[in-house]
């Protein structure tokens, strides 16, 4: 097997020489110039059709469409195999928070030096991602090489194997980001590629793909749902009740954290009247709504879900607090636990199929000593995301009892979101 394992590039792949073709469809209406831009999740792939190139100057008058171009000098045509697995990464995340317990994958159909094709899974149970990339490539495909920034699979589940495709297709080379987790899939598609000749290259980006998938690998390996701590606090570090405005808004952090995870969880004492969060990204899939609660009373305040909901409601609570209304609601569900713990609300979501977790630490904190306690001594924490609000001083003294261990973060970063900064690590 050919092997070549490269180092995690930029993701900056802008030239001088260089303009971005538009990836979207574009119409101009003649006299208003009115640009549409067709972003919609239909399916996993780009119509070539689409891809209409012109002057980048001059608009066609009366055709009612307008191309732009992809200027480029001969000494930047030809790029490395890095360079398309990063478009196939890219074309991937066009799916964020739809394809769970299924990963993202991207897929990019080369052919002399040029892209014929391109194609994502958008949602677990249609065709994955090499599927649209090879109808998007059409006959292109035969002897082109193939990014796919995950192993294509090689067993028949929903849908057929992806090998099988590419085989089909005649392709002479694929180019594979990182071997598949998934026991169904490790290392087989690979060698049935291999099998009919077609030569395989495996760990190009590996990092950036494996990134891109963090939850299901780490789902893969151990069995249990990926689980990130996300928290809020002052500039002197003092924890607060709060989130920016701007955060839960369509493209703030919160609200595309939460359209990337199975599952939420939240205390009960968020608010007077609870509201559980939700995802403001359009069309998002909504986590599911796991509610720490030591109040008897809370099952009732929750009004029943409806029709148009598109989250479930699950309450967990202790022996200790007996629920005052026991009878079933639309869509609220309630767990009666021996004591409030991690473990069972994590198995509660494994059998649900998710892969991912966040837990939200906001309202009493109280709700989360025990959980938080047992989470940091078996390890069952991966991530940590905890935003920075610009306030300062106060008399609000918000601590967790339960760190007690000075623990140590990986890969610490940080970035500015909005009026916030936010901090990230892995346990």
């Amino acid at each position: 097997m050919s092997t070549q394992t490269l180092p995690l590039s930029k993701i900056g792949i802008s030239s001088p020489n260089f303009l971005p073709c538009v990836q979207f469809a574009t119409s101009i209406e003649p006299g208003n110039k009115k640009i549409v831009f067709d972003q919609k999740l239909k399916s996993g792939f780009w119509n070539s059709a689409k891809r209409v190139y012109g002057s980048p100057i001059g608009l066609r008058k009366g055709s009612g469409f307008v191309g732009l171009r992809c200027q480029m000098s001969q000494q930047v045509k030809e790029h490395d195999d890095g360079y398309y697995m990063r478009r196939a990464v890219e074309i991937a995340r066009k799916a964020v928070g739809y394809t769970s317990p299924n990963p993202m994958v991207g897929c990019v159909i080369v052919k002399d030096g040029k892209i014929v094709g391109e194609g994502f899974h958008p949602k677990a149970g249609q065709p994955h991602a090499e599927v649209f990339a090879l109808r998007d490539a059409g006959v292109l495909a035969e002897n082109g090489t193939a990014y796919v920034s995950l192993e294509p699979c090689n067993h028949y589940g929903r849908t057929p194997p992806c090998t099988e495709a590419l085989i089909k297709a005649k392709v002479k080379k694929v180019v594979v980001g990182i071997v598949d987790a998934n026991p169904l899939v490790a290392s087989k598609g690979v060698a049935r590629l291999q099998d009919a000749g077609i030569e395989v290259v495996v760990g190009v980006e590996e990092e950036l793909c494996k990134k891109l998938n963090e939850a299901f690998f780490h789902k893969m390996l151990t069995g249990k749902p990926f689980v990130t701590l996300r928290y809020s606090m002052a500039a002197d570090g003092r924890l607060l009740d709060q989130i920016t405005d701007g955060a839960m808004e369509c493209g703030g952090y919160y609200s595309k954290l939460l359209q990337e995870y199975d599952a939420v969880v939240v205390s009960s004492t968020l608010s007077t009247n609870f509201t559980s969060p939700a995802s403001k990204e359009p069309g998002a899939n909504q986590p599911l709504q796991v509610i720490l609660s030591k109040c008897p009373s809370f099952a009732t305040q929750v009004s029943p879900l409806t029709d148009k909901d598109t989250s479930k409601l699950i309450i967990f609570t202790d022996k200790e607090t007996i629920p005052e209304h026991e009878g079933a609601r639309k869509g609220i569900e309630t767990v009666v636990l021996e004591k409030m713990s991690l473990s069972p609300i994590l198995e509660y979501c494994k059998q649900q199929g998710f892969c991912s977790v966040l837990m939200d630490i906001r309202g009493n904190l109280s709700d989360f000593e025990e959980i938080l306690s047992e989470g940091y001594e078996h390890e069952l924490f991966q991530k940590l995301v905890v935003e920075i609000l610009p306030v300062f001083g106060g008399t609000e003294e918000r601590t967790l009892k339960s760190i007690t261990q000075r623990l140590s973060l990986e890969n610490f970063t940080s970035k500015v979101s909005g009026d916030s900064v936010l901090l990230e690590g892995y346990f």
